[in-house]
């Protein structure tokens, strides 16, 4: 449904209720999880500097899991990039989407790590610890089990919004002049949605199904995370440097404004010599 309506009526009129709402909720897990008996670990385990634990291999995770949380390589950008005023500042808006991404992480370090150590869970679960964890802090709170609800339900809807920027690339591929949209987006649907039952399925009826040792789950996950998506994002940094129109690439970046120009030649020359090589190294490792 919201698909069907568009990035201006449908996807962005939900995202501007449903991440302030959620960065709300979010803040007062932080505050409740600081009055944590054991919140002092948390908080050293995460903000904790210890060089000697410092590796490559870790350097190379952490190079991988930007890829994600920053959303390169998706196509999320390009959707909410695409509907811009040509008055905006590419290099300020970028800026602010890290800044945001890095306080919203933090946020949710602070509340996940100080909840860990206090009713002794294992830091390094990963992503489950989202559905362990925070259930404990809600069970602890005055009406814990209505947050617990509103949390999980935001966090539904911060992943259905995710979604909707990855399938608008597609529909926009299919329908470039915005007609018949509907059917479109129907039929799009349907074969993803079909698609995906697998996976889904890997986790109870299908768990005995594997692929290359994996789950059917893991298997795709696998192959977006460690394959395509370094893939993506190495193509479109080749094109961006050695295919697209200089000029476009100027107008767009610095706005008119000359003191970007700084700006410009030190991105030009990540992108066209450096970002290919960390793109590669990272694809090799996670191979």
């Amino acid at each position: 449904v919201v698909l069907y309506f568009g990035v201006k009526k449908g996807i962005e009129k939900v995202s501007k209720v449903l991440f302030p709402a959620m960065l709300m909720i979010f803040i007062i897990l932080v505050v409740k999880a600081l009055t944590l008996s054991d919140a002092g670990k948390g908080l050293e385990f995460f903000f904790g500097i210890h060089p000697e634990k410092f590796s490559t291999e870790g350097l190379l995770y952490a190079l991988g899991q930007s890829f994600f949380s920053l959303a390169v390589g998706f196509s999320c950008m390009v959707t909410y990039s695409s509907y811009l005023s040509k008055k905006e500042n590419i290099p300020r808006a970028a800026v602010s989407v890290a800044t945001m991404n890095i306080i919203v992480s933090i946020l949710a370090g602070v509340t996940i790590f100080p909840i860990v150590y206090s009713f002794n869970f294992e830091p390094t679960a990963g992503p489950g610890l989202l559905f362990i964890v925070l259930p404990s802090i809600f069970s602890k709170m005055a009406f814990g089990s209505l947050f617990l609800a509103a949390f999980l339900l935001l966090f539904l809807f911060a992943t259905l919004t995710s979604s909707f920027s990855l399938f608008e690339v597609i529909i926009a591929a299919f329908n470039p002049r915005d007609k018949g949209r509907g059917k479109i987006v129907f039929i799009i649907g349907l074969i993803v949605f079909l698609s995906t039952i697998p996976a889904s399925l890997s986790f109870g009826t299908l768990s005995h199904v594997t692929v290359a040792g994996k789950s059917i789950f893991d298997a795709t996950d696998y192959l977006v995370s460690n394959i395509l998506l370094p893939i993506g994002c190495l193509l479109i940094s080749l094109f961006v440097s050695f295919r697209m129109d200089k000029a476009m690439i100027l107008e767009e970046f610095t706005n008119n404004h000359t003191k970007s120009m700084t700006y410009f030649k030190i991105w030009k020359f990540l992108v066209r010599y450096i970002v290919p090589v960390l793109i590669i190294i990272v694809m090799l490792f996670s191979l």
